[in-house]
């Protein structure tokens, strides 16, 4: 199922057409706290991003592209574990409300793939080296061109089921991006 979500969401990001247009780059710094005090901090860059207007009945559609490196972090400091992963991802926000008149807040929701370097990590064997990488959160622009922005998002990594370990880890991200 996680394949047909991900095979569907690369194709309509991939999808030519006219009423698409490509804006600006961002980068991103993000800070991430999980179950058992797992804690991160991940790195992203959007090369671009895409509205999609091909959808009558859905309005206008951002996606964007990030590629991110990810610094997981567990346990007390005399005895911690690191991980660390890079990950691709398209996501698809939808501004669904305007604050003060002037500040887009969106919905964002996102599954892409992600290279691990250790399967075993926090105390869980997480069965594989490729995870899924999945978010939902929202996104508030901001500043004098909205040129900033921040989220709160829910992100999880599993294997989807590639493997028989499959315990997959969850995590609560706050997130700060600049466009430019």
């Amino acid at each position: 199922m996680r394949w047909l979500v991900l095979l569907m969401a690369l194709l309509v990001a991939a999808i030519p057409t006219q009423s698409a247009q490509a804006s600006e780059q961002a980068v991103a710094i993000d800070y991430l706290y999980g179950e058992d005090d797992l804690t991160g901090v991940r790195l992203g860059y959007r090369p671009f991003t895409t509205r999609i207007s091909t959808f009558d009945w859905l309005g206008d559609l951002d996606v964007y592209w990030e590629v991110s490196v990810n610094f997981w972090e567990y346990g007390p400091h005399s005895k911690h574990d690191t991980n660390y992963a890079i990950a691709i991802s398209p996501v698809f926000t939808k501004q669904f409300d305007t604050l003060y008149g002037k500040y887009p807040l969106k919905w964002e929701f996102g599954i892409g793939v992600s290279l691990v370097d250790d399967t075993r990590f926090a105390g869980k064997d997480i069965g594989s080296h490729y995870q899924f990488e999945d978010r939902l959160g929202l996104v508030l622009d901001f500043g004098d061109n909205l040129n900033k922005s921040l989220a709160v998002r829910y992100m999880h990594y599993s294997n989807g089921g590639l493997n028989d370990h499959n315990p997959g880890l969850d995590f609560l991200n706050m997130s700060y991006a600049y466009h430019f």
